[in-house]
């Protein structure tokens, strides 16, 4: 006991030298006067991940000890631009079928209960502009898993039975789609911006889908997916060295094949003006209404403080100025929004979103249009700036939370040419972002005359109004409005 007693004193003296003793003069009256150092983040250097193959695809590689597991995914130029303008759905069913319909050498049902017998994830998308194949497994099992997924990108088999059954799929969805107002939305709205005939305008149809043929799947394949388009992404517990000779065999007698170009800009030219569908529900309780014009490409001078000011004008949740008015001021909507979509290529959109009861949708537009008008002609208060630029800053970091996101990042840069010195600028490029900027942007980039308003759902009840009388549809665009034809959701036909 003595010798306890002896130990104590000498032991609480040692961890105070080692760990200093805080004093009652160093803890703070409040918890408000409590200060910390500030945190620093500096953005990861693309250069610090990128190799480059000997034929000259670039690589980004990461390790990662934590867990005995490997993520590659491979990332091409090419998408559904490439279809031609009656195969609608094509590319989509490219990045289905290559995973779900076995290889030359493996049929579909095989390749399947291999991949399950790895552990083994993978997966491929063909998208509008891009196609993506990843893998994930056990690194025990990459070298088989891998090889597999080698096979997979370069000798894809499209057996026949798999192919039918995505058909079916489709053609199922497609019975559906003015059954729903987003639907019959996103059907019209990309025609209305784009033209049936460019690719983000044009939309699958029963007699597109039926044609759809192994041969077609091969040569649409061909074009997209090939080193010529490719850049690689790794991360995990491997060793750099090895990866890199593993991706350098693997892809060694692949042809690279003709790059990819870019995609098309659209010709159509944007008529402003109020539209209105419907959809095949009859008494539809409530309206969608979507407002949109064309904005500028993604690496305009104006982009980041347009998205400055879209974060206060509706892009900012609760705290913007949109969503306070539609939603907590007059509780017209449950949520209601504007959001910015830049193009890398050509100019992107700019619009606004919400649902409200029919008799609230012209009240609810009104609000909005209040809005656009507001942020061109009086400056942003020195709150919402600093809101919407902090919003920015503080979460910058979370870009680079994780190494895939890191990588993704980079070989997202790598694909589009962006400048390397976008992300180390960003932050001080949105500080310097002040009031008047933003007024001039939304001067600029904001005017309601150019809107396109298109409205999805019961017209007779959505035209009039709300019954105090505040607003009506008649109060855009002189009330004259375009009832676009409600679709065969099969050949896209106008129904009587």
């Amino acid at each position: 006991m003595r010798s306890t007693r002896r130990t104590l004193p000498v032991l609480a003296a040692m961890l105070a030298a080692a760990f200093g003793v805080a004093t009652h003069a160093d803890i703070p009256a409040s918890p408000d006067a409590i200060t910390f150092p500030p945190l620093e983040f500096t953005p990861p250097e693309a250069t610090s991940f990128r190799h480059e193959l000997a034929g000259g695809v670039p690589v980004y590689l990461a390790t990662s000890r934590e867990f005995p597991l490997i993520n590659v995914t491979f990332t091409f130029r090419g998408g559904a631009y490439l279809e031609e303008s009656n195969a609608a759905g094509l590319a989509t069913a490219l990045g289905s079928l290559m995973r779900r319909g076995g290889t030359v050498s493996v049929d579909a049902r095989e390749l399947d209960e291999r991949f399950d017998f790895l552990a083994a994830n993978v997966s491929t998308s063909v998208g509008q502009e891009y196609a993506t194949a990843s893998l994930d497994c056990l690194k025990s099992n990459f070298p088989e898993a891998f090889g597999l997924f080698m096979d997979v990108l370069r000798q894809p088999g499209f057996d026949a039975e798999r192919l039918r059954l995505h058909q079916d799929e489709v053609l199922e969805e497609l019975k559906q789609r003015n059954d729903r107002p987003m639907s019959v939305a996103q059907l019209h709205m990309g025609e209305l911006l784009y033209g049936a005939d460019h690719f983000l305008g044009r939309r699958p149809t029963a007699a597109s889908i039926e044609a759809i043929t192994p041969d077609a799947l091969r040569r649409l394949h061909s074009r997209i997916f090939h080193p010529g388009n490719l850049a690689v992404a790794v991360t995990g517990d491997f060793d750099r060295a090895v990866m890199l000779e593993t991706l350098d065999r693997a892809l060694a007698d692949w042809p690279a094949g003709v790059p990819a170009g870019p995609p098309p800009a659209p010709a159509k030219t944007v008529e402003p003006g109020l539209y209105h569908a419907s959809v095949a529900q009859e008494e539809l309780p409530q309206g969608t209404a979507i407002i949109v014009k064309r904005a500028v490409e993604r690496d305009h001078p104006d982009m980041l403080t347009l998205n400055v000011m879209n974060h206060i004008l509706g892009g900012g949740g609760f705290t913007s100025r949109i969503m306070s008015r539609v939603r907590s001021d007059e509780g017209l909507a449950y949520g209601a929004s504007s959001f910015i979509a830049p193009q890398v290529h050509f100019p992107g959109i700019f619009g606004a979103f919400f649902q409200s009861k029919n008799r609230t949708v012209a009240l609810a537009t009104k609000i909005i249009f209040e809005e656009f008008d507001r942020i061109r002609s009086e400056p942003v208060s020195d709150e919402e700036l600093a809101l919407a630029k902090n919003s920015f800053i503080e979460g910058f970091p979370q870009r680079f939370s994780s190494k895939e996101a890191v990588l993704g990042t980079f070989v997202n840069d790598e694909l589009t040419d962006r400048d390397p010195e976008y992300w180390h600028t960003f932050r001080d490029r949105i500080r310097r972002v002040t009031k008047r900027d933003v007024q001039r942007v939304a001067r600029t980039h904001l005017d309601p005359a150019a809107m396109m308003i298109l409205v999805v759902g019961d017209w007779g009840e959505i035209y009039g109004g709300d019954l105090d009388g505040r607003a009506s549809m008649n109060d855009f665009f002189g009330g004259n409005v375009r009832h676009l034809p409600m679709r065969d959701p099969l050949t896209l036909e106008p129904m009587n």
